[in-house]
């Protein structure tokens, strides 16, 4: 597809901005949730070739933590090593698609039809939607994609689990990766603000089985749209 890019220097600058989160105690582990969190957030598009001295240098870490950050990442699917190319941002697959979706049907549904008996603490969900209605009012459609990643992170851990938030992180991120291909992110991405306004206000009125029939709703016209475009990218990309 020719998608072989490398970040930039404001990048690079931001990623430097993340230094005072690994503390004193540096680990391959918080390297690989602050790139996780920067490819999750859209900083790294598919096929951006990651540097290692840029990036280590940047975050102030030794080559070898970087490295097993990268492997970290290339174990959840994010990244991929080319022999003798280097270490690239994942270019996912149609495939790869569709079961996101189906991952993330499985766990969101289930996370909200095991919500116990309410009131419900959806104070969280709701300044994701405040922050997406904030981007969308500045015409900041990558910030409302970021927006919409936010909502449905802050849904899971409604669930409480820690193991289920770390599971859907990475699925989050690799969402982040075919939302690159999307040619029209406003029209991806503003139809469903309101539709995750009005699950939260299902949630704040305690109404368990609404909110869980409108995120399926949701979650199957999501998949639909996000696979016919990303399939359409895909395949001019190949011509």
């Amino acid at each position: 597809m020719g998608l072989r890019l490398n970040p930039g220097v404001a990048e690079l600058n931001g990623l430097a901005d993340d230094r005072a989160l690994l503390g004193r105690t540096s680990t391959a582990e918080r390297v690989s949730d602050i790139l996780r969190t920067r490819i999750a957030e859209g900083y790294f598009p598919p096929g951006t070739r990651l540097s290692e001295d840029g990036i280590a240098g940047a975050l102030g870490v030794s080559r070898n933590t970087l490295r097993e950050a990268f492997r970290l990442l290339t174990h959840e699917r994010l990244l991929v090593h080319e022999l003798n190319r280097g270490v690239f941002v994942r270019v996912l697959t149609v495939e790869d698609v569709e079961d996101i979706y189906r991952t993330r049907a499985l766990v969101e549904c289930a996370v909200v039809r095991g919500l116990g008996a309410p009131p419900y603490a959806v104070d969280a969900l709701a300044a994701a939607v405040e922050e997406g209605r904030r981007a969308t009012r500045e015409s900041d459609w990558k910030a409302l994609g970021t927006a919409n990643i936010h909502f449905h992170r802050e849904l899971v851990a409604l669930a409480g689990s820690a193991r289920t938030d770390e599971l859907m992180r990475s699925v989050f991120a690799e969402l982040r990766l075919a939302f690159h291909l999307v040619d029209d992110p406003r029209r991806l991405h503003e139809p469903y603000l309101a539709r995750n306004g009005a699950i939260v206000d299902a949630l704040r009125g305690g109404d368990r089985q609404e909110a869980e029939r409108l995120l399926a709703a949701y979650l199957d016209d999501s998949r639909r749209r996000v696979v016919e475009v990303y399939g359409r990218r895909m395949a001019e990309g190949r011509g």
